[in-house]
């Protein structure tokens, strides 16, 4: 009972703020905590003269990437001549190829997806150079969560029925990922592909066994399944991590704490990061504008990610080149990341 009082009390808080890369493309209304971006206290804004509409791919409604980035972009635009609009995407991928069409001015992405598209690999069948990095902004947690106790680790979801995320989506590969390390293959289960959403629905009304979530934690998804059913996260082990990391060293190390959800235990995993990007052509001055304001009003800015914000991880990208503004506030901040 405490428990389950527990996760209510988190659903109750996060509800509209948290999760990841989700489905659907509309342009969507900003949520609550958009609205109220400022909090007390002037803002540090940068003495640049820039001025811009920028669209911003971000994901679901109900997501960390929409929730997070509606919130700063309110903010940005309350408080500088550049105006940023929220626009609810499929994630990822759709933002990289939005972004690089000149669709979108600003896009988030994981840190993955943004090497597959970089190199040309994985869901991307050449190289797409048409974006460039503006910051690392936080971790995007591997969570695997089932309503089987029995599920203790990678190795048990052999012959079980999972969803591994939509086809083709940066969830997708992050399963496969870990399945591999595992030694298990997408045949050695019984694949389903879905999104957060449609995961938890099924974990609830028992048409699964187990999901791969991505997304920063604590997700609202499994949050709110947490309020009507005791909740497990399947944690990997030491060994198989470093395994995984070493033939993909995107991926970091990472603990859940057991009062995100109200487990049982700490749960140990993997995480990559969430990345805000740009056009290739965006302005150096606006990107500059951008990035000093996020990083500079981290504590006035309304969302539980902004607590995350660290210039040394905003400024660890080195696989994709940053663009000329951004380079130049983390250089100013004694931070040299790789551009063009």
């Amino acid at each position: 009972m405490k428990k389950r009082f527990l996760a209510l009390a988190l659903a109750l808080v996060m509800v509209f703020v948290l999760a990841a890369c989700g489905e659907g493309e509309t342009t969507a209304t900003p949520t609550p905590e958009a609205t109220e971006a400022v909090s007390t206290g002037p803002a540090d804004v940068p003495d640049v003269e820039a001025s811009a509409n920028l669209d911003f791919g971000t994901g679901s409604t109900t997501g960390t990437y929409y929730g997070f980035g509606s919130t700063f972009g309110t903010y940005i635009s309350n408080n500088t001549g550049v105006t940023i609009t929220a626009v609810s995407t499929a994630g990822s991928q759709a933002n990289i190829e939005m972004v690089d069409a000149g669709e979108y001015d600003l896009g988030f992405v994981q840190s993955d997806v943004m090497s597959y598209a970089y190199g040309g690999t994985n869901l991307f069948t050449e190289a797409v150079t048409g974006f460039t990095t503006l910051a690392a902004l936080y971790m995007e947690q591997v969570q695997i969560v089932t309503l089987d106790p029995s599920i203790e680790t990678v190795a048990d979801l052999e012959g079980k029925t999972v969803s591994i995320g939509a086809r083709g989506s940066g969830v997708y590969f992050n399963a496969i990922d870990v399945l591999g390390a595992y030694g298990l293959a997408e045949s050695d289960i019984d694949p389903i592909f879905q999104n957060f959403d449609d995961s938890v629905e099924s974990l609830q009304d028992g048409r699964i066994d187990a999901a791969f979530i991505v997304a920063g934690a604590p997700t609202t998804s499994i949050t709110q399944l947490a309020t009507t059913q005791d909740v497990y996260l399947v944690s990997l082990d030491q060994e198989h991590i470093d395994a995984l990391i070493e033939t993909s060293p995107y991926y970091s190390a990472y603990t859940i704490s057991a009062d995100t959800y109200g487990t049982a235990n700490d749960c140990t995993t993997v995480a990559i990061s969430a990345v805000l990007i740009g056009r290739a052509d965006l302005d150096p001055d606006v990107a500059y504008t951008i990035v000093y304001t996020l990083f500079q009003n981290a504590d006035k800015i309304s969302h539980i990610k902004a607590a995350e914000l660290d210039l040394e991880f905003g400024a660890s990208i080195t696989d994709v080149p940053y663009n000329e503004g951004a380079a130049r506030y983390f250089e100013e901040q004694g931070f040299t990341v790789p551009t063009a």
